[in-house]
């Protein structure tokens, strides 16, 4: 019995001291070794942030879409070593089937014999369906470990509007350019980390909660953009582009009060849905980091800077040398050669001889300040990637003359399409240059605002009169003999400028002959502007390569359906009964005034009864055609540019007043 007590006593020991150990010395890294075999870490991604246009119509969305990973312990659990390799490749062949995978690529994620891998991420539901199949526990080998999750994925439900300006998410959720990348941080929120308990199979079966329910999605963020005003500019953006048959293409278009972007387009384009099937080039921001060299647009803010520093009035007269100056070791033409002009003409005919002597009596210094003063030189404060400062002064040096003449019209200076419009936008703005806007408001998950832009102003670059001055002389380009009528809009006084500048040969370092860009810049309407545009082509080849010809009916078709679209009338218009379009101003009183829209037709359509015969106005340019129609009493619908070739119906034919006619316009040959 001693014996046996001692015996008992000594086990008793024992296990006490192993007790001792576990539970008090070594009792820390047992119980982590038990959490941890316990419980189940997962970190949950944040849904990212919608983007919305400023009527929050969304641009950018996402949409929860399946993917199947593998739990290979899972799989193989209870399988015998010397069988795995042979169950391994029969599991392989069964999910690559479901799956659609390479036998080999599934085989290997297997053999890895890893709790997670991915199989195939956004699946088909035809594929869930193979997989849930696999699954079934009735079949005599289910596939056990395979699991279906939902994984974010980005969807852009315009396809390709206003991709450039919002870039695009890659697999890892990471923004790649544009908005999605400039406001990456913001978009997909912050990674929240969860617990549970798992049983012996991993799986997850209690849950601790989620600490932080903001955590679930990202922020939103509205734009400026207007989606209405922004197809509107791509549609014909590419028309002209593919037209023409230029490299590229953008257009911005502002609200000249405010500094807010309606819209940005770009051509070419790409589809995000399918980003990895286009190019760097389709993807880029022209608007926003293309630099050019601007030409005669530069005109208009060289001739504001001299009228503010008085260096030149209205009313001088400027001897143009009859189209040829010589200049340091140049010489300067002129399309148009003339002897006298004043400022307006200068501008409207578009004289580089005329506003090179305006700069070079302005001087190097003051010229370049004023340009500054412009926003020339300086990047915008714009949250998008890539942007650029443009060129304005050789580094460490002043102009020389020839410098000076040369920037007054655009040459050996750079800028971009962004920059450009916002100088048009200060002018168009009684002189007040404000800061562009693109982000409208950022909000939380819950609506909360976060962060909403307001209107800034930067400076004052000219007096409210020097701004109408100008504003004047721009209009007189779209009228009479300017280099820009077909920009004219009917109803509506255009203040504009054109610009055919030539492109630098890298090979050679001198200006080609063949290349060009050509561009329209322009606000409208001119005393009261709602919108400043700038169209830029880049290297058109086709017929022409006149910034007025090529840019300014893209320009004029943009304005005059974005202001339809804005509901702005043009002069002489008034509210009708759509319903009662045939009917004559006497037979329209005593209407319902509540069913009544404003539609910008001309007053003449419904004076006087019964039809008019379509004129004949084969040969006219664009202004003096859409004049003669709307004087009978029609609606001019505007197609192409040039001089007429026909009309639909064609000339001659009885129609109604007020009825629509389409003059087709063709270039002359």
């Amino acid at each position: 019995m001693g014996v046996l007590c001692a015996l008992l006593a000594l086990g008793l020991g024992v296990v006490l001291t192993g007790a001792y150990n576990i539970e008090v010395r070594d009792g820390d890294g047992w119980r982590s070794l038990a959490q941890r075999q316990r419980t189940r870490r997962l970190h949950v991604t944040p849904k990212r942030g919608t983007i919305y246009d400023r009527h929050n119509t969304p641009l950018a969305v996402s949409v929860e879409v399946p993917s199947v990973s593998v739990d290979a312990v899972e799989l193989l659990r209870g399988i015998q070593e010397e069988y795995i390799s042979m169950r391994v490749q029969q599991y392989a062949t069964r999910i690559a089937e479901a799956l659609h995978l390479p036998v080999e690529v599934v085989a290997k994620k297997l053999a890895r014999h890893r709790r997670f891998a991915w199989l195939k991420r956004r699946v088909t539901t035809e594929e869930v369906a193979s997989v849930r199949a696999l699954q079934n526990r009735r079949q005599r080998y289910p596939v056990r470990g395979l699991m279906i999750e939902g994984e974010g994925r980005r969807f852009y439900p315009h396809r390709s509007l206003a991709s450039s300006l919002l870039g695009f998410v890659a697999p890892d959720g990471m923004g790649k350019e544009g908005i999605e990348l400039a406001l990456d941080t913001q978009l997909r929120g912050r990674p929240e980390e969860i617990r549970g308990l798992r049983d012996r199979a991993g799986r997850l079966i209690f849950a601790e909660g989620i600490q932080d329910e903001a955590a679930l999605a990202g922020h939103n963020v509205v734009l400026t953009i207007d989606q209405g005003i922004q197809f509107i500019a791509e549609r014909e953006l590419e028309a002209a582009v593919r037209t023409h048959e230029a490299r590229s293409g953008s257009i911005v278009i502002v609200d000249p009060s405010t500094g807010e972007i309606l819209a940005m387009a770009n051509a070419p384009n790409y589809n995000p849905n399918d980003y990895n099937v286009s190019s760097a080039q389709q993807r880029r921001n022209r608007a926003n980091i293309d630099s050019f060299e601007p030409g005669s647009t530069f005109k208009v803010f060289a001739m504001a800077t001299a009228l503010a520093a008085k260096s030149v009035r209205p009313t001088d007269t400027i001897y143009c040398e009859e189209g040829r100056m010589p200049i340091d070791n140049v010489v300067i033409h002129d399309t148009h050669p003339s002897k006298w002009l004043n400022p307006t003409q200068i501008i409207q005919i578009s004289s580089n001889i005329g506003i090179a002597k305006i700069s070079l009596g302005l001087g190097g210094q003051k010229l370049y300040d004023g340009l500054r003063r412009f926003g020339f030189g300086t990047a915008t404060a714009l949250p998008l990637p890539g942007r650029v400062a443009g060129t304005l002064r050789p580094r460490g040096r002043p102009w020389v003359p020839v410098e000076t003449a040369a920037a007054a019209f655009g040459q050996g200076v750079s800028v971009t399409n962004v920059q450009l419009t916002m100088a048009l936008a200060a002018l168009a703005n009684k002189g007040r240059l404000l800061e562009p806007i693109i982000v409208k408001k950022i909000t939380d998950s819950t609506g909360i605002v976060l962060h909403e832009a307001s209107p800034k102003v930067r400076r004052r670059v000219v007096s409210p009169r020097i701004a109408r001055l100008v504003a004047e002389m721009m209009s007189s380009v779209t009228e009479g003999e300017g280099t820009g009528i077909e920009a004219a809009i009917p109803g509506f006084r255009v203040a504009g400028k054109t610009a055919t500048a030539q492109k630098i040969d890298p090979a050679t370092g001198r200006y080609n002959d063949t290349h060009y860009v050509a561009s329209f810049m322009g606000f409208v309407p001119a005393a009261r502007p709602r919108l400043a545009v700038s169209v830029v082509i880049d290297e058109p080849m086709a017929g022409t390569t006149a910034g007025g010809t090529v840019a300014g009916p893209v320009f004029r078709r943009v304005v005059e359906m974005s202001l339809r679209y804005l509901g702005v009338r043009p002069r002489g218009t008034r509210t009708m009964n759509l319903t009662k379009l045939a009917k004559t101003p006497k037979e329209l009183k005593g209407t319902n005034a509540a069913a009544r829209l404003t539609e910008p037709v001309p007053v003449a359509a419904y004076t006087g009864r019964g039809g008019v015969r379509v004129p004949k106005l084969q040969g006219q340019a664009v202004r003096s055609a859409v004049q003669a129609l709307v004087e009978a009493g029609l609606i001019p619908v505007v197609r192409g540019s040039g001089r007429l070739a026909r009309t639909e119906p064609p000339t001659g034919t009885r129609v109604a007043r007020g009825s629509k006619v389409t003059l087709v316009f063709e270039p002359q040959t």
